[in-house]
């Protein structure tokens, strides 16, 4: 070696484990499916049952219609509700159109609507920290709307008002960033020294599991890539906290086809991690596109693993018995596991 010249590192790739599929969208996805499986198209369904392009326009292929609202699908056909939840509203909209419904909201979205139901019969006045014009805070929201105010952000908080600073209650949007609604309630909680919590924590299991997990690994990336859509919010997070942890770069890609080659220029380590509503196998075509640049050395960082799975919606699980259909557990596409070595 040349006196100042230094070794030549290795490429290789950090591999976040958890990412990908959590429970929420797995059960949301294989309710689409089974409904085309046992109804045929068209099969209707309320807003992106998750947020990921790749995954709609493949239920798309297969005859599911997306549609903005209740009003666009023709009275007494079959309509499934998101993993985002929706609010009573909708629900009722649903009932006078004679639609048949199949409700896919997120177990632990309609724990948050409970609590706020709950609040609100108390008489609290609800601060959730989310993101206005989201489906998620949107369903949420339309639970209590004259007890709920939406609080996008710590900036936001000064403009506040209650009724009785001794009954305030915090709930919040359960694909956010930890840290930021952390920091959004500390403010709060400065304003409004008795502000209440919720009986237990609103941010999702998947989202802190997949933070933690980037957490970890963005100090020794030179970039990190996020798989991901522009309105997934927990994917647009991840992005976010890459950068905030200590990553020299950090992207957004919905496939392995939007990777600049500019990006991985100089780079000796590249994160790679997915929002939770995204499939393995856009994971996997972006390892291949990265080991075409010489990054074929892959080492996963697991900070966690997870193994909690939710039954199918139950109008689903009732025409699946209907129908003489043996009503299987919803699979985990993605635990993370690819067979690389753990770091």
């Amino acid at each position: 070696m040349n006196p100042g010249t230094e070794p030549l590192r290795r490429k290789r790739v950090l591999l976040a484990a958890p990412r990908g599929y959590c429970a929420g969208v797995d059960r949301a996805v294989i309710a689409v499916e089974k409904a085309l499986d046992l109804h045929g198209a068209p099969v209707y369904v309320r807003k992106e049952i998750v947020h990921n392009k790749f995954v709609v326009e493949t239920l798309a292929a297969r005859g599911a219609i997306f549609v903005d609202d209740t009003d666009e699908v023709p009275e007494g056909a079959r309509v499934v509700f998101s993993a985002h939840g929706v609010s009573p509203a909708v629900h009722a909209a649903a009932a006078a159109r004679s639609l048949v419904t199949i409700d896919a909201t997120c177990p632990l979205v309609t724990k948050v609507h409970k609590e706020a139901v709950r609040f609100a019969s108390d008489d609290y006045d609800i601060l959730l920290i989310g993101h206005a014009g989201h489906e998620e805070v949107e369903g949420t929201q339309g639970e209590a709307p004259a007890h709920i105010q939406v609080v996008n952000s710590p900036d936001e908080v000064d403009a506040v008002t209650v009724r009785d600073p001794d009954k305030v209650v915090w709930i919040s949007q359960t694909t956010l960033s930890v840290d930021e609604t952390m920091e959004t309630v500390r403010r709060l909680r400065e304003r409004f020294p008795t502000l209440q919590d919720p009986p237990s924590d609103d941010i999702c299991y998947a989202t802190q599991n997949r933070q933690v997990a980037v957490k970890k690994l963005a100090p020794e990336c030179d970039v990190v890539l996020t798989v991901g859509s522009a309105n997934s919010s927990n994917s647009v997070r991840l992005v976010e906290v890459a950068l905030d942890s200590g990553a020299r770069a950090s992207y957004r890609i919905d496939t392995a086809a939007e990777i600049d080659p500019a990006w991985l220029e100089g780079a000796t380590t590249v994160g790679v991690t997915s929002g939770a509503s995204v499939p393995e196998i856009l994971v996997r075509d972006v390892l291949a596109s990265l080991a075409t640049h010489g990054f074929a050395d892959v080492e996963e960082v697991r900070t966690a693993t997870e193994d909690l799975m939710f039954s199918l919606p139950r109008e689903l699980r009732a025409d699946l018995k209907n129908a003489g259909t043996p009503v299987e557990r919803p699979r985990r596409e993605s635990r993370g596991e690819l067979g690389v070595q753990p770091v």
